[in-house]
C-alpha cells in the first residue's frame, strides 16, 4: 500500500493552480480602485443629499464656497442663517473624507452644488484610477 502522492501528481496540482491563478488574478486587480471610486461616489451623494439639503431646508441656501463643508459643522455666520442647526449637520462633528483620506473640494456656483475628489493621486485631472471624481459624473 502506497501512503503520499508521487512527485508528478503534485506537479500536475501544482501546474493546474498555476493556470487558475493565471485566469483569475487579471480579472481581480484594479477592482479595488474601482471599489475606492464607487465608494466616493456614495459619500458624494450622502452628503450631498443628506447634510448639505437640510442646511438648505433650515437657511434656505446651501452654504457659499468661501464657507464650504465646514458650514455643516459650525455656524458660519449667525446673522445670516439664524435657523441653522444647534448641533450642526453631521452626526459626528467632522467632515467625511474621500477613499484616500482626503476633504472633498465644495463649490456652491450660485445656488448649483459640485463636489469633488482629487482620485488616487490628489491632483487635478488624471486617468484611470487617478482621475478626478465629480457628483455631478456619478451614477
Amino acid at each position: 500500500m502506497r501512503k503520499g502522492f508521487s512527485l508528478i501528481e503534485l506537479m500536475i496540482v501544482i501546474v493546474i493552480l498555476g493556470l487558475l491563478a493565471a485566469m483569475v488574478v487579471p480579472n481581480l486587480t484594479g477592482k479595488g480602485a474601482e471599489a475606492k471610486q464607487k465608494l466616493v461616489c456614495v459619500q458624494m451623494k450622502s452628503l450631498y443629499n443628506g447634510a448639505l439639503d437640510m442646511f438648505k431646508v433650515d437657511n434656505g441656501s446651501y452654504p457659499t464656497t468661501e464657507e464650504g463643508l465646514k458650514a455643516l459643522v459650525k455656524n458660519p455666520d449667525p446673522q445670516k442663517y439664524p435657523n441653522y442647526s444647534n448641533s450642526g449637520y453631521l452626526k459626528d462633528g467632522k467632515l467625511p473624507k474621500d477613499s484616500w483620506g482626503r476633504d472633498f473640494i465644495y463649490i456652491n456656483d450660485d445656488g448649483k452644488v459640485e463636489l469633488i475628489s482629487l482620485g488616487a493621486d490628489g491632483k487635478e485631472g488624471g486617468k484611470d484610477e487617478a482621475k478626478d471624481i465629480k457628483l455631478s459624473e456619478c451614477k
